[in-house]
């Protein structure tokens, strides 16, 4: 069972890490368009939420065993 804390990290970390994604793209994106991520901002957003949900720390519990 996922503890309430550990989803409050998790979207917390997905939300902050969409802003980021989201200001990269404003503040440094690729004008050119050749760079995949940062040319639009949708993956830009996107990326930066997957990043933030996996430095959140939910991503890496998910395949922890109990130990009884």
């Amino acid at each position: 069972m996922i503890s309430r804390r550990t989803v409050i990290l998790g979207l917390a970390g997905v939300v902050l890490g969409g802003l980021a994604g989201g200001l990269y793209y404003h503040f440094v994106g690729c004008e050119g368009g050749t760079c995949p991520i940062t040319s639009r901002p949708v993956p830009s957003i996107l990326y930066g939420a997957l990043i933030g949900f996996l430095l959140s720390g939910l991503g890496s519990g998910w395949k922890r065993k109990k130990r009884e």
